[in-house]
């Protein structure tokens, strides 16, 4: 267990036991590959989904919200339900890297991309190579047509937000509260919409 997991969850639910950490309680689903147990946020370990707002298509070229099916699939495994999860590091948003099994012991991250609703992210782990390629053989979920891997999708969205600005070349929008606090939304951020 590294020194930063254990400053950043000290205290919930989380006893060090042979150097591994554990995080139990109820599940809160962020998105896709993403979960809240208490004030701890677990992103799934070896797995990841399309974004909340990310369409793929099917075979024909229709297109699906491959990014809220994920959400809502692993809101089905685990929204409000126990979990217990294996920290394993830290990524660089500070969320707890970890390994989540449901409360009837099913590994979170094997379930979701066996059922073709996330990739196996190799860049990080190879634990679920197999499941995805049985989910890509059986044209499950993103793999019945088209899908943009979720790292492409990231990284070209300030291209995307850009081009559908109000503003063109401006995608940023701001507001100022009643105290007089600037408050600037970029475009994948929670409040973007409403501003």
């Amino acid at each position: 267990m590294t020194a930063a997991i254990a400053a950043g969850v000290a205290g919930f639910a989380m006893p060090v036991i042979a150097d591994t950490t554990t995080i139990t309680g109820r599940a809160h689903v962020v998105d896709g590959d993403t979960i809240d147990v208490g004030p701890v946020r677990i992103r799934i370990h070896g797995i990841d989904a399309p974004e909340t707002d990310q369409t793929c298509l099917t075979e024909t070229g229709a297109s699906w919200a491959c990014g809220s099916e994920a959400t809502n699939a692993l809101a089905d495994l685990v929204q409000g339900h126990d979990v217990s999860c294996a920290a394993l590091d830290r990524d660089q948003y500070g969320r707890v890297i970890a390994s989540c099994r449901n409360e009837g012991q099913i590994d979170v991250g094997s379930e979701i991309v066996a059922s073709g609703l996330a990739w196996a992210y190799v860049t990080y782990s190879s634990d679920y190579v197999e499941q995805e390629e049985v989910a890509r053989q059986a044209a499950l979920g993103i793999w019945q047509g088209e899908a943009q891997p979720p790292w492409e999708f990231r990284a070209n969205r300030w291209e995307r937000a850009a081009a559908n600005s109000p503003r063109p070349g401006c995608p940023i929008k701001g507001n100022i509260n009643r105290q007089g606090e600037r408050i600037y939304h970029t475009p994948w951020s929670s409040s973007y919409n409403q501003t």
